[in-house]
Formats: structure tokens, C-alpha cells, sequence
């Protein structure tokens, strides 16, 4: 396996939530909104919401919700698809704000869940494409978890909830497993270099190069094995007759 768990993996994460609260604490600390800046449909002011809106929330129980949500999606995101991670998230939230934008109702839209459910939708997918027992196990727990906010993708669902942003984010999702289809994070080892634990001081092979890469300490020649001839011959007696007189 190649995936490892360093602090890339939740530092992202924190710093990404911690840029939300830290634009929630700003309005606070100066008793302002920021609402000017989130995305309104079809209006050329509106297209900065595309950008901005994830880092605006209605209240601080809105913020909480979609925080718990991101430090889960996204430290499982980075432990398992490092190398698409940020092309997911940023990718996300344009392709999911510009969606929203043409399909949105006449209103701000404003909030991170756009982007849980781009997050969420890649898992989803990307692990049943792939198709390894482990990306697989990921997809099934991310929809046992999420799985319910479906119903929050339809018009049906609360007034006060863009689902236009969450079948956008969804529909955002689906598009980055079809981009990357071709990339698997999981490489299973072939030789035994290629598993984590390898340790070259070990390996026969490897004992014979110095720190400097020179080949060193040949192994002693096999003695060569002397050469017996297979051609047998066969010396045929015959008396020979006396002469007669």
C-alpha cells in the first residue's frame, strides 16, 4: 500500500475549517455581514459568490454542522487521494458555485455544504470505480453516514436550504471521479522493494553498493566445474591369427 498517515493529512483539513471561522469571527468581532459577497444567480455581482460562499455561514449552528462534516470528508479525502485532494477541493468549489449560478433561484446562496457534497460524492464514487476493498469500505461508510442528505439535493426539502448548491456539489463530485478516472491511489507491490516495510540493509542485492551507489563487495566466483567428456571409447580386442605353414 502506499497511502500514509502524516500531518498533511489533518492539518488541511483544520486549516480549511479554520479559515471558515476565522472569516465567521471577523463579521462578528465587526458586527457586520459578509452576505454582499455570496452568490447570487444569474447577476454579475453574484459571480463573486462562486469563490466566496463556502467561507460564508448564516449563523454559527450552520457553521458547526458543515465544519464537523469537512474535518471528516476532507482528512478521509487526503489520506486516501492526497494527490487530487486540492484539485478536488478547488475544482469543487468553482464547478459547483458556477453550476449553482445558472441553476439557483433568485436568492444568496452562501455555505460550505456545496462543497461537502462534492467531497462526498467523490468517495462515493471514486471508491466503487477503483474498486479496492478499502476504497470500497470508504464509499459504503460515507454513504451510511451521509447518505440521508439526499433528500436535501431535491426541491422538496427546506425553503431555507440551497438544495440547488447540493446537487451541485454532488454533480460536481461525480464530474472529478469521470476527470480522474485513470488514477488509482492504491498500487499493490509487485517486488518487495515496493512494501513499506523494505528495508535494503537486508537485501542481499543491495549489500553490494556502497552510500555512493558503487557497486562493491562482488560475490567470490563460483569454481568452475571440470569438463567431462561424454564421448566414450571402446577399444575392441581381437587375437591375432596365427599364420599357417
Amino acid at each position: 500500500m502506499n497511502l500514509k498517515f502524516t500531518p498533511a493529512t489533518w492539518l488541511f483539513p483544520l486549516l480549511f475549517v479554520g479559515a471558515l471561522w476565522l472569516v465567521f469571527g471577523i463579521e462578528e468581532f465587526l458586527n457586520t455581514t459578509f452576505v454582499a459577497f455570496s452568490l447570487n444567480p444569474r447577476t454579475f455581482t453574484g459571480l463573486a459568490g462562486v469563490v466566496c460562499a463556502p467561507f460564508l455561514h448564516a449563523d454559527i449552528e450552520h457553521l458547526a454542522n458543515n465544519s464537523v462534516a469537512l474535518l471528516a470528508l476532507l482528512t478521509a479525502l487526503m489520506y486516501f487521494y492526497r494527490r487530487l485532494a486540492l484539485k478536488v477541493v478547488v475544482i469543487g468549489i468553482l464547478l459547483s458555485g458556477i453550476i449553482t449560478w445558472l441553476i439557483g433561484r433568485p436568492s444568496y446562496h452562501l455555505g460550505a455544504s456545496s462543497l461537502i457534497y462534492v467531497v462526498a460524492s467523490f468517495l462515493i464514487f471514486k471508491g466503487l470505480q477503483v474498486q479496492h476493498y478499502r476504497l470500497v469500505a470508504l464509499s459504503f461508510l460515507v454513504i451510511f453516514f451521509y447518505g440521508s442528505s439526499i433528500w436535501y439535493m431535491f426541491p422538496t426539502a427546506d425553503a431555507g436550504i440551497s438544495w440547488e448548491g447540493h446537487l451541485s456539489g454532488f454533480i460536481a463530485g461525480l464530474f472529478l471521479t469521470k476527470k480522474y478516472a485513470d488514477y488509482n491511489p492504491i498500487i499493490e507491490p509487485q517486488y518487495d522493494w515496493q512494501r513499506p516495510d523494505y528495508d535494503p540493509s537486508t537485501d542481499k542485492f543491495m549489500q553490494r553498493f556502497d552510500e555512493n551507489g558503487n557497486f562493491v563487495n562482488p560475490p567470490p566466483p563460483e569454481p568452475e566445474p571440470e569438463a567431462i567428456s561424454e564421448v566414450q571409447i571402446i577399444y575392441d580386442f581381437k587375437p591375432k591369427k596365427e599364420e599357417s605353414n
